[in-house]
């Protein structure tokens, strides 16, 4: 049931950011804040039993569903950003990306070593940023206790790049 709410709220935008992506807009779920409580009622009810100590938002809207997930958990929220954007001291994962590399950052103190850290964000694509965040946890110390998405685009097989790592891997919506 929340898989059809989830697909139904969701808007397809053609040819963003580039010619041939039909981009998953899920800024038309966030005008419906009953669904917004039904995603993140559904990441509680899957998510059962397992143990997480944090929650890591992968840069941007893996921040909305992570925290409101966190408060619900009672867990912290841990923001996974791009190069640049936290204050502290920290640690840095280079990536490659389609077409070139992405840096993504956490603050040295953002876990202690040992913690479960429940991966977020918002989409499942090929999993580079997911599976870089994973590698950054652990580098830091923290065990990954799983990946949460909101929704997943299967076909770009993402799972399977990520699943070395955790095979808790939660979507939604799938495509």
């Amino acid at each position: 049931m929340i898989e059809q709410q989830i697909k139904s709220a969701i808007r397809d935008i053609q040819d963003f950011p580039k010619p041939g992506i039909v981009f998953k807009d899920i800024t038309t779920i966030l005008k419906d804040p009953g669904l917004c409580v039904s995603i993140v009622n559904a990441f509680t009810e899957q998510l059962n039993g397992i143990r997480i100590d944090a929650i890591a938002g992968i840069e941007s809207r893996g921040f909305l569903f992570g925290l409101m997930l966190a408060t619900k958990l009672g867990v912290p929220f841990i923001p996974v950003r791009k190069a640049g954007k936290l204050p502290f001291t920290i640690k840095q994962k280079t990536y490659k990306l389609e077409y070139g590399t992405a840096i993504i950052e956490l603050h040295t103190d953002a876990f202690e070593p040992g913690q479960h850290i429940l991966i977020h964000d918002d989409l499942l694509a090929t999993g580079g940023t997911a599976l870089a965040a994973s590698e950054l946890i652990q580098e830091m110390g923290g065990m990954v206790a799983g990946f949460a998405f909101v929704v997943e685009l299967g076909f770009l097989n993402g799972r399977e790049r990520i699943s070395g790592i955790c095979d808790r891997v939660t979507a939604l919506a799938t495509y």
